[in-house]
């Protein structure tokens, strides 16, 4: 589909946005949809061509984030097989399921998410109190349940993308003892993970705009480094209050859409 030179700097722009926002926070699918879907593309196309182009700003988020990636590749590693499956399997759903399957379920499992996420310090406090009494140390991988937990919100991820960082945040925050910078490089690397597996599928099974693609790409990567010099430098509270205002955003735009 041909763009007018308006429509292609609104959706270069609004790929350097979801770059930057989604390595701080996630949710830059909600900055990119809107955009591809005010050009004329159809929303499975859009959704599509947002998820291909996606990946170089997911890749260059988790290359702004490798100092605090430094010790994490066996936790990376496990994590990663659920997110790879539960990417696939969102992936086949957007083209085997109406899109009305998942919009009811959307905006309540991102404010669950952001309930999690502010809850997170006291629940944290209350699982080490927990630890300390009982003497069993906590696991470095977060266990079945982080583990199942991270797949099922890739599912999402690989569905539609929008919010999944903050679903992983809010899981990571409660079941692993480690600061909000280590857990947030993580998440860059499962979204990677997510829109790389769900890119390489739409590939051959989808329909896609090259043009599109290309501009989100360009764009994501860019916010990608930005993103990680900004996001490294906000404070715990600072960046989880980010994550509530982002995710209530997010909550307004998915049922409002």
């Amino acid at each position: 589909m041909a763009l007018s030179i308006w429509e292609i700097l609104a959706v270069f722009a609004a790929g350097v946005g979801a770059g930057t926002i989604n390595t701080i926070v996630g949710s830059g699918t909600l900055i990119t949809f809107p955009v591809l879907l005010a050009t004329g593309l159809p929303p499975v196309t859009a959704t599509v061509s947002n998820a291909l182009g996606l990946i170089p700003g997911s890749i260059s988020g988790a290359i702004g984030y490798r100092k605090e990636l430094a010790g994490q590749r066996r936790r990376i590693l496990g994590l990663s097989v659920g997110a790879l499956i539960g990417g696939l399997t969102g992936a086949t759903l957007l083209l085997a399921l109406p899109s009305t399957a998942f919009e009811t379920i959307v905006p309540v499992l991102v404010a669950l998410a952001l309930v999690l996420v502010i809850l997170q310090p006291r629940i944290s406090k209350a699982v080490q109190r927990r630890r300390d009494r009982t003497g069993v140390p906590a696991r470095p991988d977060g266990g079945p349940l982080l583990f199942t937990g991270l797949m099922l919100a890739s599912v999402y991820g690989g569905y539609f993308t929008a919010a999944q960082g903050i679903i992983y945040l809010s899981l990571m925050g409660m079941l692993l003892d480690d600061t909000m910078q280590r857990l947030n490089a993580v998440k860059n690397v499962l979204a990677a993970v997510v829109n790389s597996v769900a890119a390489l599928f739409f590939l051959f099974v989808a329909d896609f705009d090259w043009t599109a693609v290309l501009l989100i790409a360009v764009g994501s990567a860019i916010g990608g480094q930005i993103g990680a010099k900004v996001g490294r430098r906000l404070s715990p509270s600072l960046l989880r209050a980010l994550i509530v205002v982002v995710g209530t955003a997010a909550i307004v735009q998915l049922v409002l859409r």
